[in-house]
């Protein structure tokens, strides 16, 4: 119980020190109800009321030349994933307007592969970010690693954020991706946030790392202080090296919430890929675990729960979205 008082009674005007975060994994689960309390009240002091709902366009599909364990797209694996080149600006920008209509505030233009790889497809992004904003909608690329020229011609067009998952923590990740560095992908949100842009940076749980791997990650993210933290749990895939994979229980999902909401009370936490599956009939409890967004709509290469279920889901809980 020491661990949790402790935790309960921190002053969150400072960091949660490493070593209460490593024992919040070792909580057993009636404290975690009351853990919950205390998420809950800080999301509260964030957000109110108000969930942010976001969606994302698989604009760019299949291909990619990395080679994540877990992911559809890359081309080192054989799976049914689609596979095509980038979508037309105004297939884009269709698709922003269907998200708009359906509550989402920001939109995201999610690319495959480890980067933009053409002048033409710099222009094509720039004009879809500008249709996008002109709908009212908030623009997001997740366009792999790129630099600085072509994100600062997307944000002359209205890019308002920049989104590029580290995955998993430092220590792990070459068990999970041999093709690039890790460094490669903290360099390109540093270079978003020298130019000014808002940044989404967070990770993929499930991947078989330890807790102490995953305090590790919200440590590197603390450090990179991006203003929104995705939390995606693996849908295993198969065809992949991790199809076997069984997934987190569904309090274990909400444990890890909790940890970043601790670790990072300032940033937006939003749950994205996998939260049907992992979470079952506990997806209610992300908000009191410290959630204050979520993806709403069809992932990149597979369905989402129907908008119209997420939105009552949220009327039931008292939540509405941020207008």
């Amino acid at each position: 119980m020491d661990n949790l008082a402790n935790i309960l009674t921190w002053d969150f005007r400072h960091h949660l020190p490493e070593e209460l975060a490593l024992a919040l994994g070792g909580l057993p689960t009636d404290q975690l109800f009351e853990l919950f309390a205390l998420t809950d009240r800080l999301r509260r002091e964030r957000s109110g009321n108000r969930v942010h709902l976001c969606a994302i366009v698989n604009a760019k599909s299949g291909r990619c030349s990395e080679d994540c364990r877990f992911c559809a797209q890359s081309g080192h694996w054989r799976t049914d994933a689609p596979s095509y080149p980038l979508l037309s600006a105004e297939r884009i920008i269709a698709a922003a307007a269907e998200a708009k209509a359906r509550g989402a505030r920001a939109f995201g233009i999610v690319t495959s592969g480890k980067g933009i790889e053409s002048h033409d497809e710099v222009v094509e992004l720039e004009r879809a970010i500008a249709g996008v904003a002109a709908l009212g909608l908030r623009p997001c690329v997740s366009p792999g690693v790129v630099f600085s020229d072509a994100l600062a011609r997307w944000k002359a067009a209205g890019l308002w954020r920049f989104h590029h998952n580290l995955e998993t923590a430092r220590s792990f990740f070459p068990s999970v991706c041999t093709t690039h560095d890790y460094e490669e992908d903290v360099m390109a949100v540093r270079r978003a946030q020298a130019l000014g842009l808002s940044v989404c940076c967070g990770g993929l749980f499930g991947l078989g790392e330890t807790w102490a791997q995953r305090v590790e990650l919200a440590l590197t993210l603390r450090h990179l202080q991006p203003d929104s933290v995705p939390v995606n749990f693996l849908l295993p895939v198969p065809g992949t090296p991790l199809e076997g994979a069984s997934g987190l229980a569904p309090l274990e999902c909400l444990r890890t919430i909790a940890l970043l909401r601790l670790m990072l009370p300032a940033a937006s936490i939003r749950v994205c890929g996998g939260r049907e599956k992992n979470l079952r009939s506990l997806q209610p409890l992300i908000f009191a675990a410290g959630a204050d967004g979520m993806m709403v709509g069809d992932l990149l290469t597979t369905a989402g729960t129907a908008v119209a279920d997420d939105l009552a889901m949220l009327a039931d809980l008292g939540l509405e979205p941020e207008p």
